[in-house]
């Protein structure tokens, strides 16, 4: 499962948006450090295809993919050097996939802090590459040692010096102009400027006619991420309604599926991932594959059996299935292809996988 680290000022709605997303408990509370202990929940990522093949199928079980979320306590400046807890909170967050950040744009005067969310933005991408800095040249330095008697640690010398160069002139490395390949090489390193970055401008209800104009300084300065604004609270409180009431708040607030929904998704499509289905009476079930996934690779998610005895994958796209309206419809008239190991599975494919072990 993918995992997210939510990183943000105290009071800028990270408890919140995990409790939107993940219907956790987390403590949402106007005080600096309300949440000392790291917060891990799991959220859906609905997806209409997938409920629509369930119904075609009459399935007894839906499955949906999902995404794992950490929220870790709000950062202040100087937090890499220990400040506010600082140094424990980022512990939290160094092995997930993704950094999320979360910039407030809302106004009230009984949250502190500061309501731009450049500064936010301006404190944080600080902070992660201070704390870079000080990972880099402490395993740069390690290294540096191991090589001169294991020369297959050069390379590694050579990435982190580039990290550390990149780092110094207060660039984080998701700015740099590294290459994918070197970014790539330096995952083992688990550094925190080094991963895919989202961001979350949330704002107030009385902003909603307003979220274009307040996010687009975000999204020119911060070109390398997906930008999305929400009001965070409203949705948070939608989230808590049944699926039909919370779908008339939203919609009756101009708001349609709301945000949130659309950020997880494009979250999880930020890490390159897609998603193939398989549909039948007893389940209909999302499964979360690599882009570029060949068809054994593809199966191999569901189980390594799949993987290891692929014979071929009998595939259509679900919405051509649903037109159809079932896999014995479009076998008749020729619309299942049988794809080998070479195949390339698609984002949307239907798939049913033939193996021998």
């Amino acid at each position: 499962m993918e995992r997210f680290g939510f990183v943000g000022l105290p009071n800028a709605g990270k408890s919140s948006l995990y409790n939107a997303l993940t219907g956790g408990g987390a403590l949402a509370a106007p005080y600096a450090f309300a949440t000392t202990d790291p917060n891990v929940g799991v959220a859906k990522i609905f997806d209409d295809r997938l409920d629509k093949l369930a119904e075609m199928s009459a399935s007894k079980s839906v499955v949906h993919a999902s995404v794992q979320f950490n929220d870790i306590g709000g950062l202040v400046e100087g937090a890499h050097s220990g400040e506010g807890l600082g140094n424990m909170f980022l512990a939290g967050i160094r092995e997930v996939d993704a950094i999320v950040f979360v910039l407030r744009a809302f106004l009230d005067p009984d949250v502190p802090g500061p309501t731009d969310p450049l500064e936010h933005l301006r404190v944080l991408e600080i902070e992660l590459s201070l704390a870079d800095l000080d990972s880099v040249e402490k395993q740069l330095d390690r290294k540096t040692r191991q090589a001169k008697g294991d020369k297959s640690l050069l390379e590694d010398v050579r990435l982190l010096t580039m990290a550390k160069e990149t780092l110094e002139d207060g660039v984080p490395l998701y700015r740099s102009d590294m290459k994918a390949d070197d970014h790539e090489a330096l995952k083992p390193f688990f550094l925190l400027t080094n991963k895919p970055v989202l961001a979350v401008v949330n704002i107030d209800e009385e902003q909603l006619d307003q979220v274009e104009e307040i996010i687009d300084p975000v999204r020119k300065e911060l070109d390398v991420a997906e930008v999305f604004g929400a009001c965070i609270q409203l949705e948070a409180e939608a989230a808590l309604l049944p699926a039909d009431e919370r779908t008339e708040m939203l919609e009756g607030l101009g708001l349609g599926e709301g945000a949130l929904p659309r950020f997880v998704r494009s979250a999880y499509h930020v890490l390159g991932l897609r998603t193939y289905f398989t549909t039948g009476e007893k389940e209909s079930r999302a499964w979360t594959f690599r882009a570029g996934s060949s068809a054994p690779q593809a199966a191999g998610v569901i189980h390594t059996d799949f993987e290891r005895g692929f014979i071929r994958a009998e595939t259509i796209q679900w919405d051509e299935l649903l037109e159809l309206g079932s896999h014995a419809a479009a076998r008749d008239v020729g619309k299942i292809r049988s794809e080998g190991k070479d195949y390339e599975v698609q984002d949307g494919d239907v798939l049913e996988f033939r193996f021998n072990v």
